[in-house]
């Protein structure tokens, strides 16, 4: 009789996890376009009702004529059963270059290595460690890895298939102590994102995310958020759940998912910066345009029926891939600024390429690129100069005089900027210019300011062309001056032309503050009501 009764509690454990696993099957799957896969467990499959995961919401962040979502989470699997069951190769079969598979264990991880019942434990850590099994309920002879080496694994086969892995930690239980709620379970979040820096891999801390948002809410809120028991949530939770992920993927900066968003999906909040570790994307060597501009990661507007705000420049306002990693902890102005608006009534397209001045950027075809973007309404704010010296420089001042440089045409800084003007005008946007933004050169115990040079040219040309102009040059040197030497000196990550993170903010304020004061500001209709908490 107890057998009986241990086999019948086997099937409806094994029943119960089937239903829980909710897994689009390859059938819906659109062979054209790119996809998502979800590997993971319950708190992540479709569920059933009361123990919903966050991949059943999911999708519908998500515009489905530009990307397949393929939920292949299953209910009680840990990151040794989902590869030992077969279901990774099932998932990986469908994988296709320059797809992305969400990959997030760790709650059935610390179970029974091989109990009579339940045998799903993985052993604890990223090691090497194996133990040899007879496997009670598979009757199979098995070696059992660590958790680490079951991730590596997924991490690898993602890889080899020419497609992105992104890690996750935990969905957050709901089990309280004098006011907050557990950060765990067990270690599972940490070892991922430290299995994340040693892969250089991008990783997404769901645990922390949701835990500030749940405490934030208080207890007596979430506790309906979890009808079954600590760990599984209701639709309204795995929704909450599911924004938490598009938040983290929106942190971090992977266009080609990021334009795929449906309009709920757009609304959500970029996670803090903190939330999420990057990979370190090598620079292509060499004169490969495709690879570099693959790296650049430059953004297309989100949602191609609103208006522009679109940003071109150099690395004072993105610098690098534009997630602070190239330089490293060198941050634009351009990139804290879309904090400032809102993104269900403009997008925030920013276009400035380290590296490039008034000439090159035009030169090496970036500007085609960002004007093919533009149509009436949209408005372009240009900043450039801090690149225009040295031999690629075009010639100063802002007259008609021309140069030949090997077959080459080369006009004065100022003529190049009348051309963006003039393009833009043309395309029915409304062209803005910036002089560039001080560097950290103090003189007599104030910020050196530039004169007869670039700064002066701008002022020139807009004054010229009847273009509103932002001197960032001076506002932002006088923002500069009253901190002192040693504050603004800390605000800048290669201590002279390159901000950091918070230097990039205060730039962006300044940004904003010079658009409130021209006559027509041009951005008031599409501000939020306060910017962003994050960006």
């Amino acid at each position: 009789m107890n057998g009986i009764m241990k086999l019948g509690a086997g099937l409806l454990t094994v029943f119960a996890l089937t239903l829980l696993a909710g897994v689009t099957g390859s059938a819906a799957i659109n062979p054209a376009l790119p996809s998502i896969f979800i590997a993971g467990d319950s708190t992540a499959a479709d569920g059933i009702p009361d123990a919903i995961g966050w991949g059943k919401p999911f999708p519908k962040y998500f515009d489905s004529a530009k990307i397949n979502i393929v939920n292949e989470a299953r209910g009680g699997r840990s990151s040794r059963t989902f590869v030992a069951e077969g279901l990774w190769d099932k998932l990986l079969a469908d994988v296709k270059p320059n797809d992305y598979v969400l990959i997030q264990f760790g709650h059935n991880d610390g179970g029974e290595i091989n109990g009579d019942k339940i045998a799903r434990g993985s052993l604890p850590g990223l090691g090497d460690e194996s133990q040899e099994i007879d496997n009670q309920l598979t009757k199979q002879h098995e070696t059992v890895h660590t958790f680490g080496w079951y991730m590596r694994k997924m991490i690898s086969d993602t890889r080899a298939k020419g497609a992105t892995p992104i890690l996750f930690s935990l969905t957050v239980r709901n089990i309280w102590k004098d006011g907050h709620i557990e950060r765990g379970s067990g270690r599972y979040g940490e070892w991922t994102r430290d299995l994340a820096k040693s892969e250089n891999t991008a990783f997404i801390d769901l645990t922390n995310l949701m835990a500030d948002r749940f405490e934030q809410m208080g207890e007596p809120a979430v506790a309906p958020l979890f009808p079954k028991d600590h760990t599984h949530t209701s639709e309204e939770g795995a929704d909450l759940n599911a924004q938490g992920v598009i938040a983290g993927l929106k942190a971090t900066r992977e266009n080609a998912i990021i334009r795929t968003f449906s309009a709920v999906g757009r609304a959500i909040e970029v996670a803090p910066f903190n939330i999420v570790v990057l990979p370190h994307l090598t620079r292509p060597a060499g004169t490969d345009r495709e690879n570099f501009l693959r790296w650049l990661n430059l953004p297309d507007p989100a949602d191609p029926a609103l208006p522009n705000l679109l940003l071109i420049g150099d690395s004072t306002i993105r610098n690098g891939r534009g997630d602070g990693i190239d330089g490293p902890g060198q941050w634009g102005w351009g990139d804290p600024l879309a904090a400032y608006f809102d993104p269900a009534k403009i997008n925030v397209v920013n276009r400035a390429v380290g590296g490039t001045g008034a000439r090159t950027f035009i030169a090496q075809g970036y500007w085609d690129r960002a004007l093919s973007l533009l149509k009436p309404g949209d408005l372009v704010i240009m900043q450039f100069g801090h690149n225009d010296n040295g031999p690629t420089a075009p010639l100063h001042g802002t007259g008609d005089e021309t140069e030949n440089r090997s077959g080459e045409t080369v006009h004065t800084w100022g003529w190049y900027l009348r051309k963006y003007i003039a393009d833009a005008r043309a395309k029915g946007a409304i062209p803005v210019i910036c002089t560039l933004i001080p560097r950290n050169i103090w003189e007599n115990g104030k910020i050196a300011r530039q004169t007869d040079s670039h700064a002066d040219w701008a002022r020139a040309v807009a004054k010229s062309e009847n273009v509103p102009l932002l001197d960032l040059n001076e506002l932002i040197a006088g923002r500069y001056d009253p901190m002192g030497e040693a504050a603004v000196t800390a605000l800048f990550a290669d201590k002279r032309v390159h901000t950091t993170r918070e230097g990039a903010e205060l730039n962006a304020q300044v940004v904003i503050s010079a658009l409130a004061t021209l006559p027509k500001n041009p951005v008031a209709a599409y501000l939020r009501p306060k910017p962003a908490p994050v960006w």
